[in-house]
C-alpha cells in the first residue's frame, strides 16, 4: 500500500507542486490527485513519479510498497 503522507512530503520536499510533478509524470494533477487519496498506482505510474522525484530504490519501496500507510 502506498505510503501517501510520505509522498506528499516527498514532493514538498522536491520544491514542485503536485500540478507539475503529474505533468512531468505524463498524468492529470485530477489523477495523481486521486491516486494519492485512494493510494492505488499502476506501475507505469509508480515508474514515472520515481524517475520525477527521482527517489531511490529505498524510497520507491518505502513509498509505494509500504506495509502500512499512517
Amino acid at each position: 500500500m502506498t505510503d501517501v503522507v510520505a509522498l506528499k512530503k516527498r514532493i514538498d520536499d522536491s520544491g514542485m507542486t503536485v500540478t507539475y510533478v503529474a505533468e512531468k509524470a505524463g498524468m492529470l494533477r485530477e489523477t495523481l490527485y486521486n491516486r494519492m487519496k485512494t493510494g492505488d498506482f499502476k506501475v507505469s505510474e509508480i515508474c514515472r513519479l520515481v524517475d520525477v522525484l527521482s527517489l531511490s530504490k529505498k524510497e520507491r519501496d518505502e513509498i509505494f510498497f509500504a506495509k502500512k500507510s499512517e
